[in-house]
């Protein structure tokens, strides 16, 4: 049996490319080379456009320049041949010895088959959730919890070293909202009558945090509801400056009560929604407090950084940021007339300090409304000398509920929503993760929850994990030592079914490569329904336990190796692989 490891079969088919194209066309040597996996398994295991991409440039019929590249490829101990097919795509196909081969790799690496060197250990930051703890996080924030830890796990399986960080927007009108709303309804619960403002925070866990808060210190921030709407403006004629003069009353009113007030609020939410993430399998390297930038004077010094660089002007008052030279629409605000800095001037401040830590690339997870918002950070980050490469967004559009066929309505200021904890008591945390996954993280997504608790094969989280677990029952009937299925004879698996889950078991690496160059964990996603289909259409076209051993052993192994590919990319996604279902 043989111990090497996988190869690398796209470096090696490219380097194979590399050397014809040098003897075909020696003055197009650095041509970029791209290996692509046919959708039809007559086409092969690889193709190749490289004769279409040369053809203007010599001026040939690619068909005859794909003939030459043919050619001139050397002999590899992996390829069977290399057709040319159609106007001139190469297509290669493995030999049946090396494909059978894989079941080795696979079984010896176990939970280790599909890493790479890829990332060669990069460090990467991925910023991702970070919702204001102004509530429970809800059915949308949940798809970026899910997109972003399965995209850190793809990544860190991809050879990156990747560190998690959630930033915590503690500081601002938001949080001040939340304090309000927390205390009208403790002077609600007190017998004090506020009418309670409509753009306030409605849901019934801030009426929790009120009740926690009168338990605990009684009547103590107890004030007059007179004094407290004296000369707010109308909240029918102007609801915004309404809240805002009603926040201004409280911290004035509650003086230093008002910050016990704010942090009990903001320190309950955070609290809430940590348990909720780490119950989602969803955990952090860091939590990065927004409030801490302004502390350690890393604002007002970002600030000042592009002021010394030439990039901002005063203009009313203000300190506006000439973010219109960076591709943004417009110029921005940094700090106002008043002399307080704006969310974005945080912003900057926050990318300055990733940049500062020494990452050599950081992905923020932000949501798909974030896409303007884009031009202006990567702006920032280059007139503060920075290179704005290193960072990229990925844009996760938020997921709709279903229920029923009905649409769920969401909306946090009013308390209408699903929480991420509800969908995942419902649906399980199983389904969650693999249904918020199943889509490119930028396209929409309708979550049908009937769908997700269904047990039928038209549910792809069953369909998967049902494959899992016939192969463990598969494993109960036979009792035998799986140490045994090390030194199989794979040249027994020739069926058209064998060397089809043969051929797709190979492709895990490969798509654990794409999914983490293209942040694209649904690759995965993809993968693992294309790869279960494969598996039960062999089962159950196959009698597993026959009577002859070198064939029954040579079977088990198969579906075994297709076990721990199935167990590897589900672990990639946060979903479990059960035994028995």
């Amino acid at each position: 049996m043989t111990t090497s490891t996988t190869p690398d079969l796209r470096a090696h088919f490219s380097m194979l490319f590399a050397t014809a194209l040098h003897e075909v066309a020696p003055q197009l040597a650095d041509t970029n080379i791209v290996l692509e996996k046919p959708r039809q398994a007559q086409h092969g295991d690889y193709a190749c456009n490289l004769a279409l991409q040369l053809a203007k440039q010599l001026r040939a019929k690619p068909r005859d320049i794909a003939l030459k590249l043919v050619a001139a490829l050397p002999d590899s101990p992996y390829l069977e041949k290399a057709e040319v097919a159609g106007a001139g795509f190469i297509n290669l196909f493995l030999k049946r010895s090396y494909k059978q081969q894989v079941i080795n790799h696979i079984l010896q690496a176990g939970d280790g088959y599909g890493t790479s060197g890829l990332g060669q250990k990069k460090k990467v930051q991925i910023e991702f959730v970070s919702a204001n703890p102004t509530g429970p996080l809800h059915v949308g924030h949940g798809r970026g919890a899910a997109f972003g830890a399965s995209l850190a796990n793809v990544l860190s399986v991809a050879g990156f070293d990747v560190s998690r960080e959630y930033y915590v927007n503690d500081a601002g009108r938001q949080m001040d909202i939340l304090a309000l709303s927390t205390w009208l309804r403790y002077l609600e619960l007190s017998g004090v009558a506020v009418p309670f403002p409509p753009n306030a925070y409605q849901g019934g866990y801030v009426r929790d945090m009120a009740r926690q808060v009168l338990a605990a210190h009684g009547k103590r921030y107890v004030r007059d509801a007179a004094e407290i709407v004296a000369g707010a403006p109308d909240v029918a004629t102007d609801p915004e400056a309404h809240l805002d003069a009603l926040i201004a009353k409280a911290k004035t009113l509650l003086g230093a009560d008002y910050g016990y007030v704010h942090g009990f609020a903001l320190n309950e939410q955070l609290a809430d929604c940590r348990a909720d993430l780490t119950e989602f399998g969803v955990t952090f390297d860091g939590w990065f407090s927004e409030h801490s930038l302004y502390d350690s004077g890393m604002v007002e010094r970002a600030v000042r950084r592009l002021a010394q660089r030439g990039h901002l002007y005063v203009q009313d008052g203000a300190k506006w940021f000439r973010s219109s030279r960076f591709g943004d629409e417009k110029d921005r605000v940094v700090q106002r007339e008043n002399g307080q800095y704006t969310y974005f001037a945080s912003d900057i401040a926050y990318h300055l300090n990733k940049f500062e830590r020494g990452f050599d690339l950081v992905i923020d997870v932000w949501g798909a409304d974030h896409h303007g918002y884009i031009a202006r950070v990567k702006g920032a980050l280059e007139a503060l000398g920075l290179n704005s490469t290193q960072l990229t967004v990925a844009l996760v559009q938020f997921a709709v509920l279903y229920r029923n066929g009905q649409k769920v309505p969401m909306s946090t200021r009013a308390g209408e929503f699903v929480t991420l904890r509800e969908l995942r008591q419902e649906a399980g945390n199983d389904a969650a993760r693999f249904f918020y996954v199943l889509r490119k993280s930028d396209q929409h997504l309708d979550f049908d929850l009937d769908l997700a608790k269904s047990r039928s094969n038209e549910n792809p989280v069953y369909y998967i994990q049902y494959a899992h677990a016939r192969v463990c029952s598969v494993h109960e009937q036979w009792g035998g030592d799986p140490a045994s299925l090390w030194d199989v004879d794979p040249a027994l698996l020739a069926s058209e079914h064998e060397l089809a889950l043969l051929a797709r078991l190979m492709e895990y690496p490969d798509v654990v490569e794409d999914a983490a160059r293209e942040l694209a964990p649904h690759l995965v996603a993809f993968y693992l329904r294309e790869l279960a289909a494969e598996f039960h259409g062999y089962y159950n076209a196959t009698r597993i336990l026959v009577d002859e051993e070198p064939v029954k052993l040579a079977r088990i192994a198969l579906i075994t190796a297709a076990r721990q590919v199935l167990h590897n990319g589900l672990a990639l996604l946060g979903v479990s692989a059960p035994e028995r279902m």
